[in-house]
């Protein structure tokens, strides 16, 4: 009985009119609603059970610090002195932006990153930021910089001798986020036909500043289960579709509902763009 069950539901049969009832109009709207109350659900349990239903997000200022000057020694340059001017300026244009609701290096109101340098004092002869937002680790923070040519540009520039970071959670253009903001400064010009310094060891300008760090661990990462969900459930139409076209093609059976091919390769893309574009965003 369940055999014969799972083959109506599943498989092109006369008692389904040789269209698994799975792929019916019945039967996908049934799923798109189940979909969209459950994403509901997860929503409202995120936002009243952060500390059970969550993202798991684990940024911090220490290991974003750490990562620039791995990148920074693997190319023979010297690693940046965290700096507490250009922190609180990281902190005073991060806390900005969530202020005024915008995504960007200028406010929309024209201000740039250089006022909030100059308000804590930092007399810079260079200067230059990195933005970052909805990202769950600092690896992943650095490693999309390092991707991008002009944001790997300033964390590998012999310009700079300073650094300073701030993490901030916060609402962003209507959605939940971590918010990173890298800054980097030299208070000297760059003398030609200098020296480097010597590499100075990350650890040994950590304590100097209190570091921020955005550490989120729930129980449940929701974030994750709807993710493996969602991947889980367009590979199993996916495979249902290329079951039944192949059985469809064997048998040559002739159907008014057809079109396969297209909804495989929509479904396709849909996953691709999932798997592979299901990170934050840099600036």
């Amino acid at each position: 009985m369940f055999l014969k069950f799972l083959h109506h539901f599943f498989l092109p049969h006369e008692s389904n009119n040789h269209r698994p009832k799975v792929l019916h109009h019945t039967s996908l709207m049934f799923f798109i609603f189940v979909f969209l109350v459950g994403q509901i659900m997860m929503g409202s349990a995120k936002a009243n059970f952060g500390d059970v239903l969550g993202a798991k997000i684990d940024v911090s200022v220490e290991r974003l610090l750490q990562l620039t000057n791995d990148e920074r020694q693997n190319k023979g340059l010297r690693s940046l002195l965290l700096n507490d001017k250009l922190s609180k300026a990281a902190f005073l244009k991060g806390t900005y932006m969530l202020q005024k609701n915008y995504w960007a290096h200028n406010a929309p109101d024209g201000t740039t990153p250089w006022v909030f340098i100059r308000q804590t004092k930092y007399d810079y002869v260079y200067a230059g930021e990195n933005l970052a937002r909805g990202f769950t680790n600092s690896s992943d923070v650095v490693k999309a910089w390092m991707e991008s040519p002009t944001h790997r540009d300033n964390m590998l520039s012999t310009n700079y001798k300073d650094i300073g970071f701030s993490v901030l959670e916060g609402k962003l253009l209507g959605e939940d986020t971590t918010l990173v903001v890298e800054m980097f400064g030299s208070t000297e010009p760059m003398v030609l036909g200098s020296q480097p310094e010597k590499t100075i060891p990350s650890k040994e300008v950590l304590p100097q500043i209190a570091l921020e760090k955005v550490i989120n661990t729930p129980v449940f990462d929701i974030s994750l289960v709807s993710r493996y969900v969602g991947i889980a459930t367009l590979a199993l139409f996916i495979f249902i579709f290329v079951i039944d076209l192949i059985i469809i093609e064997r048998r040559k059976i002739v159907r008014l509902v057809g079109h396969n091919l297209d909804h495989i390769t929509f479904l396709f893309m849909i996953l691709l763009f999932i798997i592979l574009f299901n990170r934050g965003s840099i600036l």
